[in-house]
């Protein structure tokens, strides 16, 4: 039963996540985010290609919720909604983290369109609750600060500073 929940709602995050990337296309483009970082402590490798390897933060951003709906949606890994093989689940934490970071370079880059969504949504609320709940990520790479759910490690190359708010 855990693993169809799981499972259903990664699928359910992802889709919601699809209206965040299509709010920050219009800041966000090859030209302004030619990595795909959130501080500068990382720059993230696309797993799309043959060879991970550096993308643009929008190319990424498609790139990874491309990879993901079709990871999902795979009758390899996923042949039945109802009965899901512990193989198969074993693939969501790796999805978990390289969707996470599609939040993290909205926040950390693109703060008014992060905010504004967030504040609609809740949605990396919603899915920082879940990951630390099912253990699908560890508490050292979640970098969002959730109030009242998750105050991340000090982060480097970046304005937050665990305890503040913006207000």
């Amino acid at each position: 039963m855990i693993r169809m929940v799981c499972f259903h709602f990664v699928r359910q995050f992802c889709m919601e996540l699809n209206s965040l990337a299509v709010n920050l296309q219009c800041e966000c483009t090859a030209d302004t985010c030619t990595q795909m970082t959130a501080t500068d402590q990382w720059i993230f490798l696309c797993a799309a290609h043959k060879q991970p390897r550096e993308c643009s933060a929008i190319d990424y951003t498609r790139h990874t919720l491309d990879g993901a709906a079709c990871l999902l949606n795979s009758n390899k890994y996923f042949p039945s909604r109802v009965d899901i093989k512990e193989q198969s689940i074993a693939k969501l934490p790796s999805t978990c983290r390289r969707v996470y970071r599609i939040f993290s370079h909205a926040y950390f880059h693109h703060r008014p369109i992060f905010d504004s969504f967030e504040d609609q949504t809740s949605l990396c609320r919603r899915f920082t609750v879940f990951v630390l709940k099912y253990n699908l990520m560890s508490p050292e790479n979640l970098i969002v600060p959730i109030p009242g759910v998750h105050t991340p490690p000090t982060v480097q190359g970046s304005d937050y500073k665990p305890g503040e708010t913006d207000a």
